[in-house]
């Protein structure tokens, strides 16, 4: 018989923790993730299925329990499940043209948290973050440094920010450094 081999992987994330005192940074829990595209006119199946209202609106969201739907663009949306169910499982039952592509294995996701938690992501993003223009429920895919991350204001001081895991580390490692230049 021969012998089985395994190799452990690592989770990219595993040992980043840290901070500042005005800004916390930890990565999220694993998560399904699902990139979704569909017409209008397969929303409102796409949308029971998943059990929560696909958003239809720049810079929306929708959650349901665990379950988020970011919208990305007119036809697109980015669906995240925290409870890691099998999103193109759930979606296999609906008639309609749609497409998903799983990626949970693609991104990684950094919670970064406390008052200084805009100000740091301003280090790196040129998007306006303020409360007024990016209120909780906001997201949008923009850029930190030089990475696309989906970024999605979870809270008035927490974000969640969505990065593909071969960014992980860069986008770590900048938000470390702006978070440690943060004065509250």
């Amino acid at each position: 018989m021969a012998e089985t081999h395994h190799a452990k992987r690592k989770l990219v994330l595993e040992d980043f923790h840290g901070g500042s005192p005005v800004v916390s940074l930890k990565p999220a829990a694993p998560a399904s993730r699902i990139s979704l595209r569909a017409k209008s006119e397969a929303v409102a199946a796409l949308s029971e299925a998943l059990g929560l209202a696909l958003p239809e609106t720049s810079k929306t969201s929708s959650t349901s329990g665990l379950r988020s739907a970011l919208w990305l663009g007119p036809d697109e949306w980015l669906v995240i499940d925290q409870a890691e169910s099998d999103l193109t499982a759930v979606l296999s039952g609906v008639s309609g043209l749609f497409s998903t592509t799983d990626i949970s294995h693609r991104n990684v996701a950094i919670i970064v948290s406390g008052p200084g938690a805009e100000a740091a992501l301003n280090a790196g993003c040129p998007q306006d973050l303020s409360l007024n223009v990016f209120p909780v429920g906001a997201c949008s895919r923009t850029i930190f440094g030089k990475a696309e991350i989906v970024l999605l204001r979870v809270a008035d001081d927490t974000f969640r920010l969505e990065c593909w895991r071969s960014f992980a580390e860069y986008v770590g490692g900048l938000l470390q450094e702006a978070a440690g230049d943060v004065v509250v």
